[in-house]
């Protein structure tokens, strides 16, 4: 008969299973490890001291784990092994794709030799830890977008929207929309992020979904916003980060990779792993004529609900989020151009919502994955991204931007 416990040590989860390991248990032991995974485990040590008898369907699953974790740069570990299946191990060669160890202290001292030999630069602080690497590139810049003055009162007209070529624009954010004419626009305009070229944006209408354009096929397109901002230049900077016990809040983020970068303004494009995610888009154009009193506000108490969908609890917990955006040590300090892009916090994102999947935890990591999961994932959503939204690890790029 099969048992198990999960047992969260500092280092990582121990699996601490027991009795027979096969084809009958196997299914379940392969959940416990796409939970763990999913869930943001990235090293995990499989105990099987109480382990009696494994068989091939059980080897299955451990080199099937082993597999994932790899992908994503993980590991599993094994521990415990009692002669009759330390002998299965050895005869089947699975003592040479596991390292097998004492136990977590073997697994810590392992891990932290890879990091030191790995990485110029580990900071731990508050239960983080990013690993990071400098690049040495120059910084970047940072251009305004249109104008923020008429959103409150839904003023926008076709003289207000300025055409971004693709190929001016690196990463970037705003309310935009594809299109040729004011017509085909007006009812279009919504959250818009762009990350490495490739543009994603949300319409504003009824039953909204995403749209983009991949960098690749951007070429000579033109991107339409009604405001927003563009930053350009090489990532100076790339990091993994990782919590220990609980999550951590964008604003701290935010505050650890402006640390990271000692600069006072910094480009953030970032890819993580959700523990929540508090976000708002709007519901419909801010267009001239959609406000039915102009003298109101889309802002107003009463108004508010009809043009922002805005969350009332947390959502899409384990999902990726991609993001993009600025931020800043001292807003207020800021050249005024520069201060507008910021409204009551210190940072300014939009980020894109996809599916539930593991990352590669390794800073160098950073750009490809970024591509596979473009390549391979639709995001749901692109909304504005509020300071409550929560994450337990991912990577990110940074770039000091010159005032």
């Amino acid at each position: 008969m099969f048992d198990f416990k999960l047992i969260r040590e500092t280092t990582c989860p121990c699996l601490a299973l027991g009795g027979r390991i096969d084809a009958l248990s196997a299914a379940k032991l392969q959940s416990l490890f796409n939970s763990l995974i999913l869930e943001g485990a990235r090293v995990l040590l499989a105990d099987l001291s109480d382990v009696n008898y494994i068989s091939s369907a059980g080897l299955r699953i451990l080199i099937g784990a082993q597999k994932e974790l790899k992908k994503v740069g993980g590991e599993l570990f094994i521990t415990g092994l009692a002669p009759p299946v330390r002998d299965i191990f050895k005869v089947s060669g699975f003592d040479k794709l596991f390292r097998i160890v004492s136990g977590p202290t073997d697994i810590a001292m392992l891990r932290a030799r890879a990091d030191q030999a790995a990485f110029p630069g580990i900071v731990q602080q508050n239960g983080l830890t990013l690993s990071f690497l400098d690049r040495g590139t120059n910084p970047g810049h940072l251009f305004p977008i249109g104008r923020t003055d008429k959103l409150q009162q839904a003023a926008y007209t076709d003289a207000d929207v300025v055409k971004v070529p693709a190929a001016k624009m690196r990463h970037g954010l705003g309310l935009a929309a594809l299109g040729d004419t004011f017509r085909d626009l007006s009812g279009l305009f919504g959250e818009a992020m762009v990350i490495d070229g490739t543009f994603f944006y949300y319409p504003a209408v009824h039953h909204p979904s995403v749209d983009f354009l991949q960098s690749a096929h951007a070429g000579s397109a033109v991107y339409s916003f009604l405001h927003g901002f563009g930053f350009n230049g090489d990532y100076r900077f790339v990091l993994s980060f990782q919590t220990e016990n609980r999550p951590i809040d964008l604003g701290s983020l935010m505050a650890q990779f402006l640390a990271a970068a000692q600069h006072n303004l910094i480009g953030v494009v970032f890819l993580a792993e959700s523990r929540g995610v508090w976000g708002m888009n709007m519901k419909k154009p801010p267009i001239i004529g959609a406000l039915s009193d102009p003298g109101e506000s889309i802002f107003d108490t009463r108004r508010f609900p009809e043009w922002f969908d805005f969350p009332v609890e947390p959502a899409f917990p384990g999902a990726l989020v991609a993001a993009c955006g600025i931020a800043a040590r001292d807003p207020d300090g800021l050249p005024a151009a520069y201060r507008s892009l910021f409204s009551d916090s210190a940072f300014h994102l939009h980020a894109g919502i996809f599916e539930k999947a593991p990352l590669k935890n390794k800073p160098q990591d950073f750009e490809g994955e970024l591509v596979r999961v473009f390549n391979e994932m639709v995001p749901s959503k692109i909304q504005h991204l509020l300071g409550s939204s929560r994450f337990a690890g991912g990577l990110a790029g940074l770039v000091p931007i010159e005032v």
